[in-house]
């Protein structure tokens, strides 16, 4: 008697490999960075009081330097006041690749917050300092005017860079020419200026060499910070912080120096004409009382 075969299991289908989509990764500032934000915006706002005070027993025609000093810290104090708030802040979003073994790769964004109101502080106060080195040394109006466009460049293309998108030529082009430009901010301001101050005395020689200096190591601390910045090798707190130490070290700190010294060094005054003090429309009368 012939059986008959006996059917056998075979294995049905196995379950398809699935894969839950990464959400999106917001890279935004935390307690910390909140926190830095609001102690700043303090330190600018008393700087911008103690500045306006040293220059009220100041004449009219010596206060340049107070006039550009507190409009820096001003400027700085609304930023931080604005990024504080919750405001002049925008992301940029970069598309991530995650590669799979079994499955095709998938996407994600990373979303990094960027305070566009900072690109906005250094391009108005970055011109201001320059121009009170300028000042300083006696450097003539066309490398001024020339150090102030550079240092203009190298803020705009930071921004431009800023959002870009990550890993692309076009975002390191950028940066590379806010790189190019500060090198000729530095050129303008600190070769023509080491030239100029010394018709100014010993003393102001050796005033506008230590601000250079410090200008110079400050300064080009940002672009270092900004490059890993921009590579995403740190979260926004720890940008913040350091971003806060360096605006703290360049504004009022060096504003402050700056102010002490020009009271003690009757050199380092300026003759900016009547203009500065009076205006146009009193060129060509006598006035009593001037100031030599």
């Amino acid at each position: 008697m012939l059986k008959r075969p006996t059917s056998t299991a075979t294995a049905g289908p196995g379950p398809i490999p699935t894969i839950i989509p990464t959400p999106t990764d917001w890279e935004v500032l935390g307690e910390a960075g909140h926190r830095t934000l609001w102690v700043t915006f303090a330190i600018m706002l008393v700087s911008s009081a103690i500045f306006t005070l040293l220059s009220w027993n100041v004449p009219t025609s010596r206060r340049i330097y107070h006039v550009l000093t507190t409009l820096t810290t001003i400027i700085a104090t609304l930023s931080y006041f604005a990024i504080a708030s919750g405001h002049a802040a925008s992301y940029n979003c970069t598309t991530v690749t995650d590669s799979h073994k079994h499955v095709p790769d998938t996407h994600h964004e990373v979303c990094r917050q960027v305070y566009w109101a900072r690109y906005v502080d250094w391009a108005l106060t970055s011109p201001l300092l320059v121009l009170n080195l300028s000042l300083l040394a006696g450097i003539d109006g066309a490398h001024t005017l020339m150090a102030i466009v550079a240092n203009l460049i190298t803020v705009l293309s930071a921004l431009f860079a800023a959002f870009g998108s990550a890993g692309t030529p076009q975002r390191w082009g950028w940066y590379a020419i806010s790189c190019i430009s500060y090198i000729f901010s530095l050129w303008h301001v600190g070769l023509h200026g080491s030239r100029t101050v010394g018709a100014k005395g010993n003393a102001v020689s050796k005033l506008f060499s230590s601000l250079a200096i410090f200008s110079l190591v400050v300064w080009t601390a940002y672009p270092v910070v900004w490059g890993v910045v921009l590579d995403h090798k740190t979260n926004v707190d720890t940008e913040i912080i350091i971003y806060a130490v360096l605006d703290t070290l360049i504004k009022p700190f060096f504003g402050l120096w700056l102010l002490v010294s020009h009271r003690a060094l009757a050199e380092t005054n300026i003759d900016l004409g009547g203009w500065w003090s009076h205006g146009f429309a009193s060129e060509g009368r006598i006035r009593i009382g001037d100031e030599e």
